[in-house]
């Protein structure tokens, strides 16, 4: 099984537009050296200097050299000169390279065995670690093993990497390169991916076309993907490194260089114009691992007359949906790519699918042009799997039998077990899950999330974080208006550095990655460029629910409105608790935001927490929320249920009705906390003078038997998000046939609010005695498909 694991996104997306093709990059560290030769070699651009000349660097019990002068089985793939020669490791060596820029620094070693007097290499068995990690153990190398990436990131002023000897064995390295990466080539600024060393597994160039080291930057190898295509008809090689879409004068080229983004393989439409079909890589991979995937991606398709949308996929799980390259990138062209991570349960193959959307059925297209795996190290620090593609596995095999012989029997019983207690959650830990490389904990998505957003779009989308542009200021910063250059209008919430910083900002990504609903508000995208905590929202038009009960010049808005808004939002929650298993934890009116037809959208889940399991009864958490909208039951014992966001959405249906802030130090002591002051209050003098003349009694007397109940003492006394919602929309049938007032037209005076609240009804039209029973209220509408909101 393959899990994406955007919690354990965000989500991680990375895209990242190519401005331009690099001159070179010059790394600060580099070391290129051709081991066991008595002379230096160039290779390319490069001079790989024999390793005698560093007797400084290394240090080895025994001085052996091996050579051969024979026709070595090395693949085209590699330069043969490098394989001609052998360092020999007797006993424990190490090679200690001086660093002087700290960082992530990439170690490639040239393993290419031959037979040399008493050194037949191919029966070496060995082990390399480079700082705390082990690279490989115990391995025995093949003809033809070829060359093994690892990156790691070194903190001190050195890098060691040592060569052990297994018990009676010997091990070799025919050539090493060392050398300082470019900064934020492997992101992960947050921890985690940046703390642990990666290992190459796979570097593809889509479009059927190998990229060899001197043709690119960081002298990486890009093979062909033709070997990897599982219906090779299915795919169709395209190049056109002319369409790529580049700027001077940037070192984006370290990302990938342009003859990856120039070619391409995408769906075969000739083979089926209408086809359905997706075009599937296989890669072999270690399972019980992580991996960081990493899709290239640039539309070369300049004869193709309109845009196509299309899905990426990991196994059978959604990566991207309904992708739009153009949409993406702002330009035809410019490339991009996208960070996921994914852990492998079981089974040696991991499967990368693109294929045509559902939604654009007129023209069924997909492309992918370039990718690369990289396994990235387990909690032991190690690198080493249970079956090395480059190893000999005969004695591996017949461990590995004996032992599932002795231990089956166990096994069948733990799984029965396991299966056991899996089968009784009530919700089971998705196929997908996205997080961004950044972070150290993992996104649990099973829908299309936003993507990453380079921040200079970003600044001139706002012109510069503007102050005019400013829409409001919470907790975690900022929100802006912005206009992108295609003139999508959007809203931007930019963290501050004295928010609760990136535990909100990741939690907010997770959740906005995995809804899908009319009324809970959805991602357009993020940045986390320069340590920035940037999240992207559609715009929303008429502001938040707040604005138009009291402290702006808002229109006011009507009692078939306000309860329209409610039910709006009480489906979203409803759908929060039941759908996804969430508990919102901030609801208030500020976060119920309002489209340009009134339609509300529940917003901001950077608090928000995963509810209990089907065998608990609460989540245990400290406590957070706003205050006056805190459920007292949680806020004392700090155990927190579904329930205590329907005490909080009881506060905001009293604050709907009567007009006035939940808490207002303005007013008189007895006045300042609105539930204290409405429970003491008689109910005449509590609703809202704005709504006189506009209310069917019978409707608000069934809104306020309802929002009591939400406010209850214990929350097993009170209703369900979707008891709640029922009687809402009992209520609102309750208001009758009158002629709606239009939401647009809607002409409302801008008046002041006051203070004061007088009477207008009677303590006899406010009477419970004649409440109607809710049998037979149809429950309501299945949900719709949630349309783009944003966040303010």
């Amino acid at each position: 099984m393959v899990s994406i694991w955007s919690s354990k996104l965000l989500v991680l997306v990375s895209a990242v537009c190519l401005l331009g093709i690099s001159s070179g990059y010059t790394p600060v560290d580099d070391y290129f050296m051709d081991c066991g030769s008595s002379r230096n070699n160039s290779v390319g651009n490069r001079v790989f200097v024999a390793d005698r000349f560093y007797s400084n660097v290394l240090l080895t019990p025994q001085d052996v050299i091996v050579n051969t002068t024979g026709l070595n089985s090395v693949s085209s793939l590699y330069n043969s000169v490098l394989s001609k020669t052998a360092r020999v490791f007797t006993g424990i060596s190490h090679y200690t390279f001086p660093i002087k820029k700290s960082g992530r620094h990439l170690i490639r070693l040239h393993l290419f065995p031959f037979d040399y007097g008493n050194y037949n290499l191919s029966t070496a068995k060995f082990s390399v670690s480079a700082q705390n990690f082990t690279l490989f153990k115990d391995h025995e190398f093949n003809v033809g093993s070829g060359v093994r990436e690892y990156s790691v990131n070194v903190t001190s002023d050195r890098l060691v990497l040592s060569f052990i000897p297994s018990d009676n064995s010997f091990a070799f390295v025919n050539a090493l390169e060392v050398f300082a990466l470019p900064d934020g080539l492997i992101p992960g600024r947050y921890g985690s991916i940046w703390k642990q060393a990666l290992e190459t597994v796979h570097r593809v160039n889509m479009g059927n076309q190998t990229v060899y080291p001197q043709n690119d930057t960081l002298w990486r190898l890009w093979v062909s993907d033709y070997a990897y295509l599982k219906h090779n008809n299915l795919g169709r090689s395209v190049s056109n490194v002319g369409a790529v879409n580049v700027r001077k004068g940037s070192t984006a080229e370290d990302i990938a260089p342009s003859i990856v983004y120039g070619t391409a393989t995408t769906l075969n439409s000739a083979f089926d114009p209408l086809t359905n079909a997706n075009v599937t890589w296989l890669f072999d991979v270690d399972p019980g691992f992580d991996y960081l995937v990493r899709f290239h991606f640039c539309d070369i398709l300049i004869d193709q007359q309109t845009r196509f949308l299309f899905n990426v996929y990991l196994g059978t799980s959604f990566v991207y949906q309904n992708l739009d390259l153009q949409n993406v990138t702002g330009a035809s062209g410019a490339p991009y790519h996208m960070d996921v991570i994914s852990k492998v349960n079981d089974g040696p193959k991991l499967t990368v699918s693109v294929g045509p959307s559902a939604i654009d059925n007129s023209n069924p297209n997909a492309i992918l042009n370039g990718l690369e795996i990289m396994k990235i190290s387990n909690s032991k620090d190690s690198l080493e799997g249970l079956d090395s593609v480059f190893s000999s596995k005969s004695s591996k095999i017949k461990v590995i039998l004996a032992a599932s012989l002795a231990v089956g029997l166990l096994l069948v019983i733990l799984f029965t077990l396991v299966s056991y207690v899996l089968c009784r959650r009530q919700r089971t830990q998705g196929k997908l899950g996205l997080f961004p490389i950044s972070n150290e904990n993992a996104f649990l998505s099973t829908s299309e999330f936003g993507y990453r957003f380079p921040f200079v779009i970003i600044q001139d989308a706002t012109d510069n974080f503007s102050e005019r542009l400013v829409l409001g200021a919470g907790g975690f910063g900022k929100v802006y208006k912005g206009v992108l250059k295609d003139g999508t209008t959007v809203a931007v919430k930019r963290g501050s550095s004295h928010s609760q910083g990136f535990t909100e900002f990741r939690t907010e990504i997770e959740m906005l990655s995995q809804f899908r609903h009319r009324h809970l508000v959805s991602l357009i995208g993020y940045c986390d460029e320069r340590d920035e905590m940037i999240i992207i929202y559609e715009y929303m038009e008429k502001g938040t629910l707040k604005e138009h009960l009291y402290g702006s010049n808002r229109p006011t808005l009507s009692w078939i409105q306000r309860l329209e808004i409610c039910i709006g939002a009480a489906k979203g929650l409803h759908y929060l608790h039941t759908g996804s298993g969430s508990i919102h934890r901030d609801v208030k009116s500020a976060n119920i935001l309002l489209d340009e037809n009134l339609q509300a959208k529940v917003a901001d889940f950077g608090i928000s927490k995963t509810g209990p399991e089907i065998d608990q009864t609460h989540v245990s958490t400290a406590v957070k929320g706003s205050f006056g909208y805190l459920d007292p039951e949680y806020l004392i014992r700090q155990q927190l249920t579904e329930k205590s966001d329907v005490y909080s959405f009881g506060v905001v249906m009293f604050e709907v009705l009567c007009g006035r802030p939940v808490i207002d130090p303005s007013l008189p002591e007895e006045k300042v906390n609105l539930v204290e002051w409405v429970r003491k209050c008689q109910r005449e003098k509590i609703v809202d003078p704005m709504l006189q003349c506009q209310v069917n009694l019978e409707s608000l007397n069934k809104f306020i038997e309802i929002a009591w109940k939400c406010l209850a003492e214990h929350g097993i006394d009170r209703p369900s998000m979707g008891d709640v919602l029922r009687n809402l929309e009992y209520a609102l049938q309750l208001q009758g046939n009158e002629q709606r007032p239009s939401l647009r037209n809607l002409s409302i005076a801008q008046t002041s609010r006051a203070n004061s609240f007088q009477s207008i009804v009677s303590t006899g039209m406010l009477s419970t005695e004649s409440m109607h029973d809710l049998a037979g209220v149809s429950m309501s509408k299945v949900f719709a498909q949630m349309v783009r909101e944003e966040m303010r």
